[in-house]
């Protein structure tokens, strides 16, 4: 969560405004990233479960299948945002602290 903060601030340059609106931006494409792999990492592996269950006639409906889809993808979603929430909050500054002395 630190390096995104250091990221934002090299690409800012002491802009306060786009600082913020860096953190914003590479939170939320990592998050993307990270959302997609695991998706798709998620997808694969249900797949196989299904695959596997449907040659050992241990499951047979589709609508089961779309219900644990669903409820993998929304807590998949949930955790993605909280951890995303949490990286911004801890970058998102909202003033400048200023520096007395030298």
């Amino acid at each position: 969560m630190k390096r995104i903060g250091i990221a934002a601030s090299k690409i800012a340059r002491g802009n306060l405004f786009v600082y913020n609106l860096q953190v914003l931006l590479i939170s939320f494409l990592f998050s993307l990233f990270v959302f997609i792999i695991s998706g798709a990492t998620l997808l694969v592996s249900l797949v196989l479960i299904w695959y596997l269950g449907k040659e050992l006639n241990f499951f047979t409906s589709v609508k089961e299948w779309r219900t644990v889809f669903t409820i993998c993808m929304g807590t998949l979603t949930f955790a993605v945002a909280v951890f995303n929430v949490v990286a911004v909050l801890a970058n998102f500054k909202i003033r400048r602290k200023r520096r007395n002395g030298s």
